[in-house]
């Protein structure tokens, strides 16, 4: 029965809030994503002469719903950590990564 309340206690712990600097840096691809789409693409080949492709692309529904990425991060924020961010996402130099 202890070992048994100790894992439910440990389990609960795991899911309080977090420290608003680690919330914060945890939410920041969330506002990006909402900022626009993410994308790559790769080739490669190797010495027998196969070529292989990799295409990956990330759209959030907060994008497609037109959201404010400001808004994405705060509330990602508030619901992590039960703080408000620091700043904005859009003062960030993480919030102006693509041209």
């Amino acid at each position: 029965m202890v070992k048994y309340l100790a894992s439910v206690l440990l389990l609960c712990a795991a899911c309080g809030p977090v420290p608003v600097h680690l919330a914060e840096q945890q939410c920041l691809e969330s506002a990006q994503l909402a900022q626009r789409p993410q994308g790559s693409f790769g080739i490669v080949a190797d010495n027998h002469g196969n070529v292989g492709t990799n295409l990956s692309i990330g759209i959030s529904s907060d994008y497609l719903r037109g959201r404010d990425p400001d808004a994405v991060y705060a509330s990602c924020v508030q619901n992590k950590s039960g703080f408000l961010p620091s700043q904005p996402f859009s003062s960030l130099p993480d919030a102006h990564i693509w041209p």
